[in-house]
């Protein structure tokens, strides 16, 4: 596909996620061509996920689809497929579409904002044991594993494997798996206190186990303390200072103690997607592509590198792999390119702007960090919530997501407790069998 339509410059954004999104919308005021490559046809807010794998949230009020998200951007074309390599030299890069033969896209300038997936830091083995959480598939897996665990332990008669089903061991200390833990706690000692007869849901165990000296290790030190004493007031056992060693089904190994739980979820490291390897740049030791002052790569000025899979270097160190690291680089690439098309003079190299630390650990409690400022408690929960609800990508999904939260306040109630395993087909033959 070359750069017909009237020879308008062809720009190619491959990752419809918080870079992505946002170098596109930066763009649409520009007279060209954009095409906007996705493998999942929808936008996720992934700060949220974590609510949906508790079933405080249904999959749908958290995604968007990315062509209703575009469908005023009379110039932005959307294709689902996956990427599988690019030439630099030739420009043009290779999507992988369903039921049809692979496209070449021809791009005038190429924005790479394919995010990441779960790194298991090489125990591969563990990922059968302990599902991670980037997709809502993922998600959804995660939910029914919690969930399940609670409808086996109602009819086991083995008080050490019922103690089993209720553990939830969370392995990485991160945001995610605080916010994790604060819902596990939630769902079992509010939300189901009272759906049981033969089991009492308060008795769920829940560990957060953490490698390093403590969770939340990109905050300041004072508010991980206070984000460890409120998981400890609400019930979760905190493990620092001790990697996991070994999970199988029957738990996990820490600091050379067997723990046995049936639901291990892994919320510890990432690893990046293969621009690196596509491109044959210069990568960190994580293969993060190297990028320069404008975000492009080192040899390739017309190829943009952003998010999660982008290298940066602010005042010594990378940049952290957040919502609005990616947001800000796609607005930034966005001014480069309209910069150049416009034969103008470039922008400033490219700055990041830290508008805030958030994480949550439950109802009425969240820590904020900027700068010198620090909030705990409600007023930073407060905060937590309507900047959570803003940054929604649809007007009906804050909607939505807001009602949902107050309903959830008031009442203790979740919003999506469901079940939802893909069913085996069977023949007719055995369907007949069954029936009779």
């Amino acid at each position: 596909m070359g750069t017909g339509d009237g020879n308008l410059p062809h720009i190619v954004i491959v990752g419809g996620g918080f870079g992505g999104l946002a170098a596109a919308r930066s763009l649409r005021h520009l007279n060209v061509r954009i095409t906007l490559v996705d493998r999942k046809n929808h936008h996720l807010f992934q700060p949220l996920l974590y609510q949906v794998a508790t079933a405080m949230l249904m999959p749908g009020q958290i995604a968007a689809p990315i062509r209703q998200v575009l469908k005023n951007d009379r110039h932005t074309t959307v294709l689902l497929g996956e990427v599988s390599g690019v030439d630099a030299a030739a420009h043009t890069l290779t999507v992988e579409t369903p039921e049809r033969e692979p496209l070449h896209l021809h791009y005038d300038f190429l924005v790479l904002a394919t995010g990441v997936q779960h790194s298991y830091f090489g125990h591969d083995e563990f990922e059968q044991y302990a599902p991670g959480m980037k997709t809502m598939a993922d998600a959804t897996k995660v939910r029914n594993k919690v969930l399940s665990a609670f409808e086996a332990a109602e009819h086991e008669t083995d008080p050490a494997l019922r103690s089993a089903l209720l553990t939830f061991v969370l392995v990485g200390g991160g945001p995610t798996g605080v916010e994790m833990a604060g819902a596990i706690a939630e769902l079992a000692r509010m939300s189901m206190k009272s759906d049981f007869r033969r089991i009492d849901p308060q008795d769920t165990k829940i560990l957060l186990v953490e490698a390093s000296p403590r969770v939340l290790g990109g905050f300041d030190p004072s508010l991980s303390e206070k984000v460890t004493q409120r998981l400890t007031h609400m019930g979760v056992q905190v493990l620092t200072g001790h990697p996991v060693e070994q999970i199988d089904d029957s738990g996990v190994t820490v600091g050379g103690e067997h723990i046995a739980s049936r639901t291990v979820i892994w919320t510890a490291g990432v690893t990046p997607s293969p621009v690196a390897r596509w491109l044959g740049c210069p990568a960190d030791r994580a293969g993060r592509v190297k990028v320069r002052y404008d975000l492009s790569v080192p040899g390739a000025p017309e190829i943009f590198v952003i998010g999660d899979v982008a290298n940066y270097e602010q005042e010594g160190k990378p940049l952290p792999g957040v919502a609005q690291v990616a947001m800000q680089m796609g607005a930034h690439v966005a001014r480069v390119m309209e910069a150049r098309l416009m034969n103008d003079a470039p922008p400033p190299p490219f700055h990041y702007v830290n508008k805030g630390n958030m994480a949550v650990v439950g109802r009425n409690y969240a820590i904020l960090e900027r700068g010198n400022l620090k909030l705990t408690g409600y007023v930073a929960w407060l905060a937590w919530s309507l900047i959570h609800v803003l940054f929604l990508a649809l007007p009906n999904l804050r909607v939505s997501v807001f009602l949902q939260w107050v309903w959830s306040y008031f009442t203790e109630q979740r919003g999506s407790r469901l079940i939802v395993e893909p069913e085996i087909s069977s023949s007719p033959a055995e369907t007949v069998r069954s029936a009779s």
